[in-house]
């Protein structure tokens, strides 16, 4: 029987960080959980990131992840936008980090694609295929289903490494 592997999807943003907990074993994904850390737009920056930082701090501690996988920055032209969203994801990898979880970083279109098939999936496309993907998901949000996605991606490309490795030994 396979090892059953606990994987924490984070979509960060400074305002929304969508957070989605899958468990994989073997090839089967099973969904555990899903919702959105929010942050009070109103209040200074610190605070705002000290409301992230609890919010996933929580569900690290209630959900007790083995692997974290974590949407990368898009960039865009808005640089102090692109800032903020850097803020917001340092809190979701820190987290994970100082409690010893692997964090791995997959970009926008690795996730659309590990997931719909093509790179330039638009986000209707996305959440189609995690609710295919996880039948009894229950995302309200977009943040949620994104994140779901994310974790989606880790299992398959955790999957692919695996293989890999038992290929070359």
């Amino acid at each position: 029987m396979s090892e059953t592997i606990r994987i924490l999807g984070l979509d960060p943003g400074l305002r929304k960080t969508g957070w989605g907990m899958i468990e994989t074993t073997g090839t089967r994904l099973s969904f555990v959980a899903c919702g959105v850390v929010t942050s009070d737009g109103g209040e200074p920056l610190a605070l705002r990131l000290k409301a992230l930082y609890d919010g996933i701090t929580a569900i690290v501690r209630d959900y007790a992840p083995d692997e974290v996988s974590v949407e990368e920055t898009f960039v865009n032209k808005d640089a102090q936008a692109t800032l903020k969203l850097g803020h917001a994801r340092a809190m979701a990898l820190l987290v994970p980090a100082l409690v010893g979880i692997p964090v791995s970083e997959y970009g926008a279109n690795q996730v659309k694609k590990s997931v719909v098939g093509v790179g330039h999936a638009d986000k209707r496309q996305v959440q189609a295929m995690v609710r295919v993907l996880l039948p009894k998901s229950d995302a309200k949000t977009a943040d949620a289903a994104d994140a779901l996605a994310i974790a989606i991606a880790h299992a398959h490309h955790r999957r692919s490494r695996t293989l890999a490795a038992s290929l070359a030994s």
